[in-house]
């Protein structure tokens, strides 16, 4: 398995929190997810998760600007373009489901 670093900063706080991981395997994608992380609500979940999407889209854009000489607005255009028309008609079937979070055991 190829993993990537955990962020410094992710390192350095206690209270950081995974919230996201993906990978490619076995030709389909697969990730786990942390929703409902706190007594926010659902809404208040849904427009964080917008916020870590868009988020993650500019970085990415910058990331394909290193890498690859791209313009960052047509990469973010270009990524808005493949997520709307991947919701409207996804490509994979979706497929698992929701395992509660794990509750520590006091030692």
């Amino acid at each position: 398995m190829n993993e990537m670093m955990i962020p410094p900063g992710a390192v350095r706080d206690p209270s950081s929190s995974e919230m996201l991981r993906v990978w490619i395997a076995e030709h389909n994608l697969q990730c786990a997810i942390k929703v409902a992380r706190d007594d926010r609500g659902k809404m208040e979940e849904a427009r964080t998760w917008g916020i870590i999407l868009a988020d993650i889209t500019r970085h990415i854009s910058m990331a394909m600007q290193s890498a690859y000489a791209e313009d960052p607005e047509k990469v973010v255009k270009d990524i808005s373009s493949s997520y709307l028309k991947e919701l409207a008609h996804p490509t994979p079937k979706v497929e698992g489901g929701f395992v509660p979070p794990l509750v520590e055991i006091a030692q």
